[in-house]
């Protein structure tokens, strides 16, 4: 049979790549061909169809038997239900002061799921409970949003990766409060891969309860994950996602993305090829003299400081973003596609910048 014809046409040049997320990455091959055998004759909507039901006997090898998952189409998406799946109408979340939900998500959590974010400065992305400490209180004050939910990000906005030591004292001590804690993992793999441990390790094995996993960050066309991991805790997560605008009628092509990527280790070869080209960019980076790295390069993230006006020069031959353009702060984010001829060519166009 021959492939069908199409009218569409390419409007990109597939060989260029940039720095500045690892959204702007394609869908890995393996990815595409998941959908293509999914794609073909009908399959139940909404999640009764045979992908989704089989991505949760996948989903239980990654993160323990009793895991659940609920696909969705987006991060921000799969936060927002998450969290209001975990807190009450007067309930709040303490999240660091970087976060994605509090400075990358336009308000949603607040805005769509009416949660009142309690913020907390850190040096480097990462929540300990003695900062966490700094909003746990007050949960008989009628007149304060009520703690509810501690929730950390692996691996943090900032590119740094929590140690499953560090995640399971900040799960005590939320549990201690009786909080629960909520782990935003769109780079999860990323963090796993860091670690060279699997993802249970930090997650179900140390007691979190609910947690947002992320596909579209480590090569999948569109498509997250909430995952439940404590039910007890957990309310209504059909309702709640489908009140959420986040079900998907032909969940078929979400789930077949994620057990594509869960099924084998394709989640980790990808995860582990961004990491190192990030190691790669950060080596070269330090022999450029006058660049600053900010945060440890711990994940698949570079973050640096550099003169404003080499920045501006350099965006124009690379794509990547100011993260604080104030301060001459910017961001260059490897991905699964990202080569090492790619990464020796920015750095050289660093230097013959830096060098004008």
């Amino acid at each position: 049979m021959n492939p069908p014809k199409t009218d569409a046409r390419r409007l990109h040049d597939p060989d260029t790549r940039g720095f500045a997320s690892d959204n702007y990455a394609g869908a890995h091959p393996e990815v595409l061909a998941a959908l293509a055998l999914a794609n073909g004759g009908h399959q139940v909507a909404y999640g009764e169809d045979e992908y989704t039901e089989h991505l949760q006997q996948v989903v239980r090898g990654h993160f323990g038997a009793g895991a659940e998952a609920f696909p969705v189409f987006n991060g921000t998406g799969a936060n927002v239900v998450a969290l209001q799946a975990v807190t009450d109408r007067w309930g709040a979340v303490i999240c660091a002061e970087s976060a994605h939900i509090n400075v990358d998500e336009g308000g949603a959590p607040e805005k769509m799921a009416g949660i009142k974010l309690l913020t907390v400065p850190t040096p480097d992305g990462k929540l300990t409970p003695e900062l966490i400490d700094r909003q746990a209180f007050g949960w008989e004050d009628e007149h304060r949003a009520m703690p509810q939910v501690v929730s950390l990000a692996q691996n943090t906005e900032l590119g740094t990766v929590y140690t499953p030591d560090e995640i399971r004292a900040i799960v005590e001590h939320a549990h201690g409060h009786g909080m629960l804690v909520h782990l935003d993992g769109a780079r999860i793999a990323n963090a796993a891969a860091s670690l060279d441990v699997p993802m249970r390790t930090f997650t179900n094995a140390v007691g979190i309860d609910i947690l947002s996993f992320g596909g579209t960050k480590n090569g999948a066309l569109f498509g997250e994950a909430v995952v439940v991991l404590n039910h007890d805790a957990v309310r209504h997560m059909k309702h709640l996602r489908k009140l959420s605008m986040q079900l998907a009628s032909k969940m078929r092509f979400v789930s077949v993305q994620l057990e594509a990527l869960l099924a084998k280790d394709l989640w980790l070869r990808n995860a582990r090829h961004a990491n190192e080209m990030a190691q790669r960019l950060a080596e070269g980076v330090r022999a450029v003299h006058g660049v600053e790295i900010l945060y440890p390069v711990q994940a698949n993230a570079v973050f640096a400081r550099l003169p404003h006006d080499v920045s501006e020069r350099l965006q124009k031959r690379f794509r990547f973003y100011f993260w604080d353009e104030a301060a001459g702060d910017v961001r260059w984010m490897c991905a699964f596609d990202t080569t090492e001829d790619d990464v020796d060519a920015f750095v050289a166009a660093l230097k013959e910048e830096m060098a004008r």
